[in-house]
């Protein structure tokens, strides 16, 4: 009896090595509230999916990147993370106000209003810190869920979905050393003793806000707790919350943002007296060094695809990010130069229904991306 048990429990055993794999998970942009937007997105990534999915597979080095295991494989169904809807309630009062204004204002002026409102709001709607951190919550539990069933993660962000993937990275992965985040801010002597008394693995800014040791402010700044008391006592529930407010360990593989207004909207990463950025650094060199990629896909006629950066070797990054690199195996690249054979108008739309162009390209960013890792020339 014990025998068969045991045989029985082995074949579960396999079964679930065998079935986990790699999910891609979607992610959508503004103007999506609505029923038909959502299914219009929803639709487009059915369709995408597969031919990512076989294009992934059928590259030798791609899949050699994902697992070392055989068994690991894309799953077939897409991964779906939809947000528009939470901004719904939002848009349609500033549309309510708009129609105020509609018996009185040129007509010429009330179309191009709607249509800014309609294209922008959420955009501006999903930046603000009470809208996004609730979105990453509900995001991290999705990527959970998936690690739960052994699955490693791929972020696909879609236009204002960029923003999502950015600040799930910024704000979910563990790229904090807390004994060295407590010797470079301000607090006394005592508690970097106690810090370094209780050593804890490295966490995340998400962790340390529901600690109740540090939050990131309006105006972009990192506060923390001034009292030595309330720091010590918070300290000791970063263990707890880091495993519940950080991305899962080893989960997330990587982003590809693609239609990206990143650029656009977060300007102030190229402010050098904006705090932030010195966690920025941290979180770039926590994907280099942890074999993540990152990954950034444009079409040329896209009004709205702003590419990232210019692709640097890692010399480059280094003295840029004033940081250096150990044993780096990440790598972050920018294919904004992929033409789509779509006009102006609709190049932002269409990603989906031009997808073996699309899955063209990020492979092709995957491979170069590689390629200048390992040869040490440009990424």
């Amino acid at each position: 009896m014990k025998k068969i048990l045991g045989i029985i429990l082995g074949l579960v055993l396999l079964q679930n090595v065998c079935f986990a794999g790699v999910s891609f998970l979607y992610i959508n942009g503004s103007n999506n509230n609505d029923e038909k937007s959502r299914n219009w997105f929803e639709t487009g990534i059915k369709k995408l999916h597969p031919t990512l999915k076989q294009k992934f597979e059928k590259n030798p080095d791609i899949s050699a990147f994902f697992a070392n295991n055989p068994e690991y494989k894309i799953n077939e169904e897409p991964v779906i993370f939809f947000w528009g809807d939470k901004s719904k309630k939002d848009l349609e009062f500033v549309k309510k106000q708009l129609d105020l204004t509609k018996a009185f204002c040129p007509t010429l002026a009330y179309t191009v209003r709607s249509v800014l409102a309609s294209c922008l709001h959420d955009a501006i709607w999903v930046q603000k810190q009470h809208n996004m951190l609730p979105i990453l919550d509900d995001l991290n539990d999705v990527v959970i869920k998936e690690a739960e069933k052994g699955n490693k993660v791929v972020l696909y962000g879609y236009s204002a979905g960029t923003f999502i993937t950015y600040e799930y990275m910024f704000n979910k992965l563990r790229y904090i050393n807390v004994e060295d985040l407590f010797n470079v801010i301000n607090v006394s002597d005592n508690v970097r003793k106690f810090v370094k008394e209780h050593p804890t693995e490295n966490t995340c800014i998400s962790a340390l806000s529901k600690a109740g040791i540090g939050v990131v402010s309006e105006d972009g700044r990192l506060l923390f707790k001034n009292s030595d008391d309330d720091l010590e006592k918070n300290y000791l529930k970063i263990k707890e919350t880091t495993k519940t407010a950080c991305a899962p360990a080893d989960t997330l593989q990587g982003v590809v943002n693609y239609a990206s207004p990143l650029v656009l909207f977060y300007s102030d990463l190229a402010d050098p007296d904006y705090e932030l950025n010195y966690y920025n650094k941290l979180m770039m060199k926590y994907i280099i060094e942890q074999g993540l990629f990152f990954i950034t896909v444009n079409y040329r006629e896209d009004p709205l695809g702003f590419p990232t950066s210019r692709n640097l070797t890692l010399d480059e990054m280094e003295k840029v990010m004033n940081l250096k690199f150990n044993e780096p195996k990440g790598f972050v690249y920018d294919n904004s130069s992929v033409w789509s054979k779509r006009s102006f108008m609709s190049a932002h739309t269409s990603y989906w229904s031009s997808k073996r162009a699309f899955s063209n390209a990020v492979v092709k960013a995957f491979i170069e991306g590689r390629k200048g890792l390992e040869n040490g020339s440009k990424i």
